[in-house]
């Protein structure tokens, strides 16, 4: 469509991409999450088979109590760092070798990308490097004639995680010894924080309707030689207006890319349609933009065809560059993802003893689609989470002889919580033997029941944000009450994950999940605050280059960015950090 990446009117003239949230009330028209995924970039990107953009990051390394295996001087020690890729080890950088030292700081830094949808598997090994090796550049270096100090490994969201983004690991020999520790410390580039605030109105547009005025709204995109015009952002639709003001847009360096990148400016009048008609445009950069600002003169449109013929003009009111705080920022600060599960237990999915029953434990151990679900995301997530004590619930099983929509999978305590992954998993697979399974598929109950544990929390903290991940096989069959649900629950520090298992008729699953632009709106006509639910069909993706759980996670940055920026929810000061209360589980 020709302006804007919804087909919904309501959905379609709202901002996307550099809508600027003033409190929960505005949250509605400030779709994009500044910072994090984009949805205008992720649309594009989307369409074409591409992922998003990732953050970089910037390892720094140093050691203690090293062994010392020169016998007239001290160690002389270099790191070497791997990732793991398909069971393999891949190197990702080398240090440099620091002369005589059992306890170095590496000056040489390792720079990768975060993604916080995946697992990233860390290893560190580190080598005394020969003497007569000390003119050979190190990337020419033969670790094989080097000799062995110790090694470490981790997990990259382990190390984001802590509170000042450092983690300290013991070294290990082969043989399992302690041979001193590593420290590594992660920074995020500056640049990624980097963002101009930017107020817009135009004058003099030409007015394409015939009966009223032109609805003009802005669409701003990035010039990349390679793929063409990358859409960053669009305004929100002003109504019957030649000389519209807008509200003010956040870009980051993320989208933008430097200053003077350049930049399409197009204006277009809104049509219901999506046939959105152009006013003009001009090509710019932020550079040029603050140049506008300063001198308060404006910039011409012109038509796509070269035309000279004037059809109005941009001005730039207010122009100023600062900091956004990104999603690692409150998570090194203390804030936390608190992961929960809900499990379908109706009798779609099929007898569990049948092999092909989508609940049926494999004696071989091959995990079921349930299993590939709850471990996959629960891999990611258990970093996030502080105490890894997980609410764990079933619904659409008959229990006690009565069929339940939210029942504890931890039959054995009745307690809602279970301990780490491996206690979902336990839980899960003893749970299947406990219930009979029934119907109907119901979500409102397990919803509720999420989101009324996320208001709790708000009582006593600000810092945690929930993860409600939803496993189904089926059609819902209250469809209305789970909107009305999702609709409540999105003023909450709160996401919902959906996977769909087996061949069913999703559709219904497709409208819970706003990507359309079209957000969910309640029986009583009130509209989703904001988009927060995720569906994933885990039959588009066996066999593909993108797993389900990358596709399922790949938004929840965002959205928790979107709530905390909602309500100015800030990163707590590093060194300053209060001790969170955590309350009971209603």
């Amino acid at each position: 469509m020709g302006g804007c990446c919804s087909g919904d009117v309501r959905g379609g003239m709202e901002a996307v991409g550099g809508g600027r949230s003033r409190g929960a009330a505005a949250a509605a028209a400030a779709t994009a999450a500044q910072g994090g995924p984009n949805d205008a970039v992720d649309y594009f990107f989307q369409k074409r088979g591409l992922r998003g953009l990732y953050t970089p990051i910037e390892l720094s390394f140093s050691a203690s109590k090293l062994r010392d295996m020169d016998a007239f001087s001290k160690s002389d020690p270099m790191l070497v760092v791997y990732t793991k890729k398909d069971g393999r080890l891949e190197e990702i950088g080398r240090t440099e070798v620091i002369l005589n030292s059992l306890e170095p700081s590496w000056i040489t830094k390792v720079t990768m990308s975060y993604q916080f949808e995946i697992v990233q598997p860390l290893i560190f090994r580190i080598y005394d490097v020969d003497t007569k090796y000390h003119n050979t550049p190190v990337k020419m270096l033969n670790l094989a004639q080097q000799d062995f100090l110790g090694e470490a490994c981790c997990n990259l969201s382990e190390i984001v995680t802590k509170f000042n983004r450092s983690l300290t690991l013991n070294l290990q020999s082969g043989c399992g010894h302690a041979l001193g520790t590593i420290t590594v410390h992660a920074e995020e580039s500056d640049s990624s924080r980097m963002a101009v605030e930017m107020t817009l109105r135009c004058l003099n547009l030409e007015n394409k309707d015939m009966f009223s005025k032109s609805d003009p709204f802005l669409r701003i995109s990035k010039l990349v030689e390679t793929a063409g015009p990358i859409p960053i952002c669009k305004t929100e639709v002003v109504n019957d207006n030649l000389n519209p003001v807008w509200r003010p847009i956040t870009l980051t360096s993320q989208q933008f890319g430097s200053k003077d990148n350049p930049l399409l400016v197009e204006c277009f009048d809104f049509d219901s349609s999506g046939d959105h008609e152009l006013i003009g445009a001009f090509q710019t950069t932020i550079t040029q933009l603050e140049n506008l600002c300063n001198s308060r003169s404006g910039a011409n449109f012109y038509s796509h065809k070269g035309q000279k013929k004037l059809k109005g003009q941009l001005f730039v009111d207010k122009l100023q560059s600062k900091v956004q705080h990104t999603f690692l920022d409150y998570i090194s600060s203390g804030f936390e993802l608190n992961f929960m599960v809900a499990v379908d237990f109706t009798a779609s999915n099929g007898d569990p003893c049948v092999p092909q029953s989508l609940h049926y434990i494999d004696p071989s151990g091959r995990p079921n689609s349930y299993q590939q679900a709850i471990l996959g995301v629960g891999e990611v997530l258990q970093f996030y989470d502080n105490d890894r004590r997980f609410p764990a619930w079933g619904f659409g099983a008959r229990t006690d002889r009565e069929i339940s929509h939210c029942f504890n999978l931890n039959t054995a305590t009745n307690d809602c919580e279970v301990v780490g992954v491996d206690g979902i998993m336990s839980a899960y697979n003893t749970t299947l033997y406990r219930v009979s399974l029934a119907g109907p598929t119901m979500f409102g109950p397990v919803i509720n029941k999420a989101a009324e544990i996320a208001s709790h929390s708000l009582q006593y903290a600000n810092n945690k944000y929930f993860v409600l991940l939803i496993i189904t096989d089926g059609v819902l069959t209250d469809i209305q009450e789970t909107k009305d649900s999702i609709v409540r629950a999105s003023d909450l520090p709160l996401s919902i994950l959906i996977v769909g298992v087996g061949n069913a008729d999703f559709k219904q699953m497709e409208i819970l999940d706003a990507d359309n632009g079209k957000r969910l709106e309640s029986s009583t006509g009130r509209i989703a605050t904001r988009d927060i639910v995720q569906f994933v069909p885990m039959r588009n993706f066996q066999g593909g280059e993108i797993s389900v759980v990358q596709s399922l996670l790949e938004e929840l940055p965002g959205q928790f960015l979107t709530y905390m920026r909602a309500r100015d929810i800030k990163p707590q000061v590093l060194g300053h950090a209060s001790v969170p209360v955590y309350p009971p589980q209603p």
